[in-house]
């Protein structure tokens, strides 16, 4: 009898446990984005999926923050979203922008901190304010975040224009609250043609830094650079441009499938009005999935993370559940 009951609890231990595993692992995707160049669509939403493949706007497909609130222009776009290293604090990064007022309008960034990816807290980073001799800065684009393992800090690296010069992308180190940079910031990565680069991102895979950008007026394609050390300054540039259409595209975004080897890169034809997927083991050749891709909205530039299944529910909670998922 005794024996039994130990059996018997020993094998609920192990149920509660096996649920309870399941129920923290990741086991479905958020989509964060924009809509597109008019003000009222230049704000952060929200999309979720169960395979990475198939997504439903949350919200309505209405914004879940007030550009108005949390930016200095009215307008933010190129929302990059990043789960931290303890597992359950969200860093988000947006361009303050309001792209009515011109390209090369705009001098700051937004930073967004959340424990819930509910409730967020914001800070505006001006460039131009908060560092002298920026008098020619002329733009702030598209910054992203990712966890620097060898100086132990998050990283945020973005692009700027100075001049007449080309879009360089820049790196500074969040402070330890995630509310500003530190220090001045520095150049991160400029192809050897030494031409304009933009709205890069960085996965890390087999030891190397994988950096996805756009060759900004020289092609307008997506190419990679690798580097075992972000901030050393030797960077490999792949010959080939990644995306798979001879159309315009920009926004590159990278994420691994869950459970799987694959990665999926994604990218905004911006020209057409549409996104495509693409599939990859290595990182280096990628074909186009767009026939088993399905979306109820029409996303600008955004970023794809996974998550829970009780993150999951908790923005179900928030922003309703919806139809058909």
């Amino acid at each position: 009898m005794i024996i039994d009951m130990k059996k018997n609890i020993i094998l609920f231990a192990l149920l509660f446990v096996g649920v309870l595993t399941g129920y923290c692992q990741q086991s479905a995707y958020l989509f964060v984005y924009f809509t597109g160049n008019r003000m009222s669509e230049e704000a952060v939403r929200m999309a979720v999926s169960l395979d990475g493949y198939n997504y439903k706007a949350l919200n309505g497909n209405q914004p879940v923050l007030d550009s108005r609130v949390i930016s200095s222009t009215g307008g933010v776009r190129d929302p990059h979203i990043l789960r931290c290293e303890d597992g359950k604090t969200f860093y988000m990064v947006v361009t303050d922008m309001v792209s009515a007022n011109g390209w090369s309008s705009n001098r700051a960034m937004v930073l967004l901190k959340s424990k819930d990816l509910v409730h967020w807290t914001s800070n505006i980073v001006n460039i131009q304010k908060k560092y002298p001799d920026q008098e020619n800065l002329k733009r702030v684009w598209a910054p992203q975040t990712i966890y620097d393992k060898e100086a132990g800090k998050y990283m945020i690296y973005w692009s700027m224009q100075h001049g007449n010069g080309p879009d360089i992308i820049y790196y500074a180190y969040a402070n330890k609250d995630f509310t500003d940079i530190e220090g001045e910031p520095k150049p991160l990565f400029l192809p050897k043609n030494e031409k304009s680069c933009i709205d890069g991102d960085i996965i890390y895979k087999d030891r190397l830094y994988h950096l996805f950008y756009k060759t900004e007026g020289n092609g307008n394609g997506i190419k990679k650079a690798t580097t075992s050390s972000l901030t050393s300054g030797q960077w490999t540039e792949s010959d080939d441009y990644k995306q798979q259409t001879k159309d315009a595209v920009e926004g590159a975004g990278i994420f691994p499938l869950i459970g799987s080897d694959k990665y999926i890169l994604m990218y905004d034809v911006y020209m057409k009005g549409k996104y495509q997927f693409t599939e990859s083991a290595d990182l280096e050749h990628f074909k186009v999935i767009d026939h088993a891709v399905s979306m109820d909205f029409h996303p600008r530039h955004g970023t794809v993370i996974p998550i829970t299944q009780k993150e999951l529910q908790r923005l179900f909670k928030a922003y309703g559940k919806p139809e058909g998922f």
